[in-house]
């Protein structure tokens, strides 16, 4: 169960070294409102459900996370971007703002501030850290700044702006990473200890690394390193798969990287080459949602003894895992991860 020594496990995680207890996450939030008698529509806009979901599944699967990426709207609503989701669909972006110099210069007189669902993320955080204290880690979410102008402006509009629109990109870009700063920041001050990191608009599967180094690395970068100093662990997400992006993304500064479940641990454990922790990566369909528990079981324990046996490596789903994912498939995962580490 939550114990007190989880935040210097994952820190010994961080520094590369081999904690004295893995550290278990699973990206699991869909799963865990269903399985704790909610409804998606309830737990996004509600604190007191948000944090009695979290609550539950962490003493139920005995999670070492308290995990709220809740959903990529949260903060673009109060900007005027259209959101579209009801009861157990999660809300999406649409209706995007004009990519327009008036749109970007509205944005800039908007600045940031906290606003609908901004409040409940962080009164949950409250709730969640006042509960648990230091047993768990409570880690908050963010948008990068590339990604953050995706959501914005809309994801087509915005992967011809290196080619069509380089400044105006440039520019809000500038914006977002400024009000994403103070959005993580209001996170730390109210408990979060981790953020998790969202980039999955600038991964591989749809911008080169030319175009990564020129307009995403440097924000990012910069934007975690605020982060970090508040004291908050970065879990950096871009769902990210091909070699060469995961070689930029490991020389950037964020505490741990989080890999997509489409490249095998051990060649990411290779490419990043001891200079960044390692988050992952059981796929979340093929073995967690559709696998047996006998499945889950041997690739649970293939990772612990060929990646996480090595230190700079915390367990978890390489992406969020199906609303219906099996109980049992879940259970198994954590116990086998504590099993296989124990067994070493």
């Amino acid at each position: 169960m939550a114990y007190a020594g989880v935040m210097e496990n994952i820190r010994r995680a961080v520094a590369m070294k081999r904690p004295e207890r893995l550290p278990v996450f699973i990206c699991s939030e869909e799963m865990d409102v269903r399985v704790c008698g909610s409804r998606y529509d309830r737990y996004n806009s509600d604190s007191r459900e948000m944090s009695r979901v979290q609550i539950e599944a962490i003493e139920r699967f005995d999670y070492d996370w308290a995990w709220l990426q809740v959903d990529d709207c949260i903060e673009f609503e109060p900007l005027g971007v259209g959101v579209q989701g009801e009861g157990d669909i999660l809300p999406a972006t649409c209706k995007y703002l004009e990519p327009t110099t008036p749109s970007l210069d509205a944005l800039r007189e908007h600045g940031y501030r906290v606003e609908g669902r901004m409040q409940v993320l962080l009164d949950a955080i409250r709730i969640i850290k006042a509960y648990f204290g230091d047993t768990v880690c409570v880690t908050g979410r963010t948008a990068a700044p590339f990604s953050s102008a995706t959501l914005a402006f809309g994801m087509n509009e915005v992967l011809t702006m290196p080619f069509t629109q380089p400044d105006f990109l440039s520019e809000a870009i500038e914006f977002f990473e400024a009000y994403q700063t103070r959005f993580g920041l209001d996170q730390i001050e109210a408990g979060a200890d981790a953020l998790w990191f969202g980039d999955c608009s600038a991964s591989g599967h749809l911008v080169s690394p030319a175009i990564y180094r020129d307009f995403a690395m440097e924000p990012a970068r910069r934007t975690c390193e605020r982060y970090r100093d508040a004291g908050a662990v970065v879990f950096y997400h871009a769902s990210e798969e091909l070699p060469a992006m995961i070689d930029l993304q490991a020389s950037t500064g964020f505490s741990i990287l989080s890999v997509g479940p489409g490249i095998d641990i051990e060649e990411a454990r290779r490419v990043v080459d001891g200079r960044v922790c390692l988050s992952g990566n059981v796929d979340p369909l093929a073995v967690l949602a559709r696998g047996t528990p006998d499945c889950v079981r041997r690739e649970v324990r293939r990772i612990v003894k060929n990646v996480s046996a090595h230190g700079g490596h915390v367990m978890n789903s390489g992406e969020m895992v199906p609303r219906e994912t099996p109980e049992e498939n879940v259970r198994v995962f954590v116990e086998s991860s504590r099993e296989a580490w124990r067994e070493l």
